[in-house]
C-alpha cells in the first residue's frame, strides 16, 4: 500500500494541477489551442461611470448646463471632453466646463439644435434632476499647450472648452479671446466672459469680422477655435496650424464604391459610394455595435488586415490607425479592404 506521505503529495500536486488547468482555460477557453485576438469592436475605450444629475439649468437661450454627480472621478485637464450615454441609447461628446479640482463633479453645456440629429433634444427634454446617466472619459484630444501668447475663438456653444482653459492660464499670461454668436442672449456664461476685462475679451452678436478682429495676431501665439464649422473654417483658412475642437465629422462617409470583404465570416460586399462601411456591414451581420456614427466614440472599431483606409475619424491616434479603422465614417483608400469581422 502507498505510504500516507506519498498519498498526499500525489493528491496536492494533482490539486495543483487542477487549479493551473482552470486558470489557463480561463484564459483560453479553447486551450490547448491558442487563445483568439480580443475583439475589438464594441470594447468601451474607458471604464463607463453612473453619474447623478445634480443640477439642470438654463444658462442661454436654448443652452441648459448639466451637473453630474459622483465620487472619485477620473481627473481632467481644460479642454477634455465626456462621452453622454443619453436614456435612448444616443452618444453625445461634451466638453467640460467645470472644475477640474473638483473630483465630485463634471460640468457640461448642451445648445438645443432644432433640425439635428435628436441628442440635443434629449437632453433638453427628457433629461431630468434625480436621473442616472453613463458616462465614459474624460479624454483630451484639445490640451492646452504652453506657449508665449494665445488667441481663442468660440462661436456660442463653443466656449464650453475654452472656458476651463482660461480659467487654467496663468497669472500674466499674453492671451485675447474673440466670443461670437447670434445675439448676446445666446452666449453662455458671458457674465463670466466679459468680467476677464474688455483689453482681454471682443464680444460680437453676428458675424465677427475675422480680417479685423485677427489682424495683429502675436507671433508664436497660439490659435484655438471652437464653434460652428463655418467659423472655424474660416479661422483655419487664416491660420493653418489653429487648434481646433469639433463634435461634427470634418467631411462626409460618402467616396468612391470599394470591395469589401468580412475574413471571420467569410463574406464578400460592395460598399457603395453614396453609404458608410457601417451600413454595409450591418446588412451582412445586424449585431455589429455601433452609436455615435460620427466617428467619435470608438464603439464601431475594426481591425483592418488588408488595405489603405482613408481615416476619417476624430479619435484614434497614429498607432491605432496602423490597423484599425472607425467604419461609421472612414472608407477605403484601395479598390478592397479586409476586415477582421
Amino acid at each position: 500500500m502507498p505510504k500516507p506521505l506519498t498519498v498526499a503529495v500525489l493528491a496536492g500536486a494533482a490539486l495543483l494541477t487542477r487549479r493551473a488547468l482552470r486558470r489557463r482555460v480561463r484564459v483560453s477557453p479553447l486551450w490547448p489551442l491558442p487563445a483568439l485576438d480580443p475583439p475589438t469592436s464594441g470594447r468601451p475605450r474607458t471604464r463607463a461611470l453612473r453619474l447623478r444629475v445634480a443640477a439642470k439649468e438654463t444658462v442661454a437661450d436654448g443652452v441648459v448646463q448639466l451637473r453630474l454627480e459622483g465620487r472619485d472621478l477620473p481627473g481632467w485637464e481644460p479642454g477634455a471632453h465626456i462621452d453622454l450615454v443619453l436614456p435612448s441609447g444616443l452618444v453625445r461628446q461634451y466638453s467640460l466646463c467645470g472644475d477640474p479640482a473638483d473630483t465630485s463633479t463634471y460640468t457640461v453645456a448642451t445648445r438645443l439644435v432644432e433640425d439635428g440629429r435628436g441628442g440635443s433634444r434629449e437632453v433638453h427634454e427628457q433629461v431630468r434632476v434625480g436621473a442616472e446617466l453613463e458616462v465614459r472619459g474624460p479624454r483630451n484630444r484639445f490640451p492646452l499647450v504652453a506657449a508665449p501668447a494665445y488667441v481663442f475663438v468660440a462661436g456660442g456653444i463653443g466656449i464650453t472648452p475654452v472656458l476651463s482653459m482660461l480659467r487654467a492660464l496663468p497669472k500674466g499670461a499674453d492671451w485675447r479671446l474673440l466670443y461670437a454668436g447670434r445675439t448676446r442672449e445666446s452666449l453662455p456664461f458671458l457674465a463670466e466672459i466679459e468680467a476677464f476685462g474688455a483689453d482681454r475679451v471682443t464680444v460680437v452678436a453676428g458675424l465677427p469680422d475675422l480680417d479685423r478682429e485677427l489682424a495683429d495676431v502675436p507671433e508664436g501665439a497660439v490659435v484655438y477655435c471652437c464653434g460652428p464649422e463655418g467659423l472655424m473654417a474660416a479661422v483655419e483658412e487664416r491660420f493653418p496650424d489653429v487648434r481646433l475642437e469639433r463634435f461634427a465629422p470634418r467631411t462626409s462617409a460618402e467616396g468612391e464604391a470599394f470591395e469589401l470583404e468580412l475574413r471571420r465570416s467569410g463574406r464578400t460586399l460592395t460598399v457603395p459610394a453614396d453609404s458608410t462601411v457601417l451600413a454595409a456591414v450591418r446588412a451582412e451581420l445586424p449585431n455589429t455595435l455601433y452609436s455615435c456614427e460620427q466617428g467619435f466614440c470608438g464603439t464601431c472599431q475594426q481591425r483592418v488586415l488588408e488595405g489603405e483606409v482613408e481615416h476619417r475619424d476624430e479619435l484614434l491616434t497614429d498607432a491605432e490607425r496602423a490597423d484599425s479603422m472607425l467604419i461609421c465614417v472612414s472608407r477605403a483608400r484601395s479598390v478592397r479592404l479586409v476586415l477582421d469581422l
